[in-house]
């Protein structure tokens, strides 16, 4: 009788366990894809596009995106060659939606436009740069489903994309990890002296109101892992709460010893195109009913570390 309730006890177990998918039905797994991606699909980044923020936590690394907003781009390398950024501080994190680093001068409720640090050389105002027409030279990787912001969605050298064939116009998207810039009211107020990064469901109803410059490649655990603001839209209420930014570099101003050594898998090669059909498809022990579908924002483009060159002997 013991072993009888005991074969039961086990086949009962047994039932509750995910059946085994078919082998010849198995999707790869991103990390199988990746081991088998040639070196020509990756891409180093351009030094002079890489920002270099250190946290207390620890470093950032923000990738510019000049295609689609260069007169942002161009300010935000201008205030880092001059050191703008340092001593800065995080003064917002909204849970599930932003984290947002500024002058704290700026951040208090009678703001005292003396305090202000001055923008060095940059500009003060810019254009929106919220869109930018579209160019048919302008490397694009269209994804196979549909989008409910916008007629056409895909990737454009790495960075979340969005256009418009009726009025010719290309936009980036609000996904987990983009950069953008902070303004008021003015669509002209932002000029990259404020920034945030996005880290929570992706808030695709800013499109096209904010100019977006770039998206973290590493160190989002450091924006999206820290305590939540109290004050309204997650500002932190008091001056401690507040984390100073120690430095922003841009990568060209760094000795080549201390850039980072890392690549970004290109997002018109074929290992990107059968990651995202292997996110669309996928098929495995734990999901056994593939969605068949990709949002936009439900992939990115994969960032790697490379072992540095052994000096010549």
């Amino acid at each position: 009788m013991r072993h009888l309730l005991h074969a039961l006890a086990v086949a009962a177990f047994a039932l509750t366990l995910p059946a085994h998918a078919d082998p010849a039905k198995a999707t790869p797994t991103p990390k199988e894809l990746l081991a088998k991606s040639k070196s020509a699909e990756w891409r180093t980044p351009d030094p002079q596009n890489l920002l270099y923020m250190q946290l207390p936590q620890g470093r950032v690394l923000i990738e510019l995106a000049p295609d689609f907003a260069p007169l942002h781009a161009a300010n935000i390398r201008l205030l880092a060659h001059e050191h703008y950024y340092d001593g800065l501080a995080i003064v917002r994190v909204q849970d599930n939606f932003v984290t947002q680093w500024d002058d704290p001068a700026g951040d208090e409720e009678h703001v005292d436009t003396s305090k202000l640090r001055p923008l060095g050389s940059a500009a003060t105002t810019l254009a929106p740069e919220y869109t930018r027409a579209w160019d048919p030279k302008l490397p694009w990787t269209a994804l196979p489903d549909g989008d409910v912001y916008a007629p056409q969605v895909g990737f454009s050298e790495g960075f979340p994309a969005a256009r418009n064939p009726a009025d010719g116009q290309a936009w980036l998207a609000h996904c987990y990890g983009m950069v953008g810039v902070g303004r008021d009211i003015d669509p002209r107020s932002g000029n990259g002296s404020a920034l945030y990064a996005v880290i929570g469901q992706a808030p695709r109803a800013l499109d096209r109101n904010i100019a977006l410059v770039g998206r973290v490649l590493q160190g989002m655990q450091y924006l999206s892992g820290i305590p939540r603001g109290t004050g309204p839209l997650g500002f932190y209420e008091k001056p401690e709460q507040r984390i100073v930014i120690q430095s922003v570099r841009l990568g060209s101003d760094l000795p080549t010893a201390q850039r980072a050594k890392i690549e970004v898998l290109r997002t018109d090669s074929a290992t990107f195109a059968a990651l995202v059909e292997a996110k669309r498809q996928r098929r495995d022990d734990f999901y056994t009913v593939p969605a068949g579908r990709l949002d936009l924002c439900g992939i990115s483009a994969p960032v790697r570390e490379v072992a540095a060159a052994e000096p010549a002997h």
